[in-house]
């Protein structure tokens, strides 16, 4: 018999990554400038992923449309602000000043660990008061969310005020490694770097774990982790925390991105972390991920060749994708 010549779903899948890319070396036709490019759009798509990636596995275990998940990003983006500034006990803002460029990176991390942190502490809250009472009633999840994300907007605007605030990244992460033509930000190194840590990190534990063996069951039947015995809504609890305080490092490293926030900065990347999940696919991690590079490549590519297009282009990509396979790339029954 003659072996098959289809190639395999999932290779077929990562090979949109480089698919992409190579149309994008074409279109440039400078490689120093798609260098450049997809560095950049490597380290959005990184950071898209650390925020999509606790929100998909909430909607994946617990069934919950959060659009509230900005708050999160805002909140985690106006904590770094205050660690990061002069004033915060006269520790990290003297580490940003400091020549040594190990001081300053410390800062930049102490901020994003504190900022996890409360982040955390505000997705228990945001938990217990906001969503537990609609579990099951998706219309009200959106509608109670969505003032969520207003109200904690509010008391945003009411502790920081409602201008904008500079978030600057210290002198370690500014300026760009040189190689021959191309010029590739620090910071962005930096991004990927956290992205690929936090990708490894939620793989081993959702697949070498207990807790991980428990959420991924969790996802695809309920019904039958609880008939065992384990406690659930505990498990659905420490998701929707663990994926607050994701949102809260992904909006400290879109704060630096961006070095300068508003209270509105979760909504607007709200936007582009619903396209992610849904062309991933409803609860899937490992569809995030891949949508979400997608998303960042796609963004800077267009961004450069068509600016006019680069606000529709990943909403597009979205549409071509669902036209494709209409569950998302990965969807919830594959979730690892």
């Amino acid at each position: 018999m003659m072996q098959s010549s289809r190639v395999p779903p999932d290779l077929m899948l990562w090979g949109l990554i480089p698919l992409l890319a190579g149309l994008a070396l074409i279109g440039t036709g400078s490689p120093s400038t798609w260098l450049t490019l997809t560095v950049a759009g490597l380290a959005m798509g990184m950071m898209l992923f650390i925020i999509a990636s606790g929100l998909t596995l909430v909607f994946g275990l617990m069934d919950v449309l959060n659009f509230g998940h900005g708050v999160f990003i805002a909140t985690g983006a106006f904590v770094a602000t205050t660690v990061l500034g002069p004033e915060w006990f006269g520790r990290s803002g003297g580490w940003l000043l400091a020549p040594q460029a190990a001081l300053q990176i410390a800062a930049v991390l102490v901020a994003m660990a504190i900022a996890m942190g409360v982040t955390a502490g505000l997705g228990l809250v945001f938990e217990r008061i906001i969503i537990r009472p609609v579990y099951g009633q998706h219309l009200k999840q959106i509608l109670i969310t969505m003032g969520g994300m207003i109200v904690v907007e509010e008391l945003i605007k009411s502790i920081w005020g409602s201008q904008q605030i500079p978030l600057p990244l210290p002198e370690a992460l500014r300026g760009a490694f040189i190689l021959g033509d191309a010029a590739i930000e620090r910071f962005r190194v930096l991004a990927v770097l956290i992205g690929l840590v936090v990708l490894v990190a939620l793989s081993v534990i959702l697949a070498r774990t207990k807790i991980g063996l428990l959420v991924r069951a969790g996802v695809e039947d309920r019904e039958m982790v609880e008939s065992l015995g384990y406690p659930v809504r505990r498990l659905f609890v420490a998701v929707f925390v663990a994926g607050s305080a994701l949102a809260g490092l992904g909006g400290v490293l879109w704060g630096l991105y961006q070095q300068t926030i508003t209270a509105q900065i979760g909504a607007q990347v709200n936007v582009l972390i619903f396209i992610v999940i849904i062309m991933g696919g409803l609860g899937s991690v490992t569809g995030s991920f891949l949508a979400a590079i997608l998303v960042g490549l796609m963004a800077n590519y267009t961004g450069f060749l068509a600016p006019k297009l680069a606000l529709f282009s990943n909403i597009g990509l979205m549409v071509a994708v669902l036209a494709w396979r209409p569950q998302g790339l990965r969807p919830l029954t594959t979730v690892r």
